[in-house]
């Protein structure tokens, strides 16, 4: 099993960042208490708080559809904080993990090419 990383991209002008921040809390707890497998989640801001990246790292692919199930129920609410969302993936996910992403969706699959 190969290890994920996933990189997410918020943009709140016009949308409500400190809502994004409360949800972002919650999640923090999800993640803290019931997933051994998510090695990091991470967020960042921009100076004035318009644009946030959040950095998640996955054990493997059960770990990332884990954590999708964790944190379903906040999905909808997070993304409806933002002006727009989108978000990339790297590594080798699982054939049920990449049945998951749709092509052309908010989040850019990418395969490990060369790395240390």
């Amino acid at each position: 099993m190969s290890e994920l990383i996933g990189i997410a991209r918020f943009d709140f002008r016009g949308g409500d960042v400190e809502e994004f921040k409360r949800l972002s809390e919650q999640a923090m707890e999800i993640v803290r208490a019931k997933e051994p497998g998510t090695l990091e989640y991470s967020v960042s801001f921009n100076a004035d708080e318009s644009e946030a990246i959040v950095i998640e790292r996955y054990r493997d692919s059960d770990a990332l559809l884990a954590h999708g199930e964790n944190l379903a129920h906040l999905m909808e609410p997070v993304i409806a904080t933002a002006a727009s969302v989108h978000g990339e993936l790297l590594g080798d996910p699982s054939p049920a993990l990449r049945a998951n992403f749709a092509e052309g969706g908010p989040v850019q699959l990418f395969k490990p090419w060369i790395s240390r």
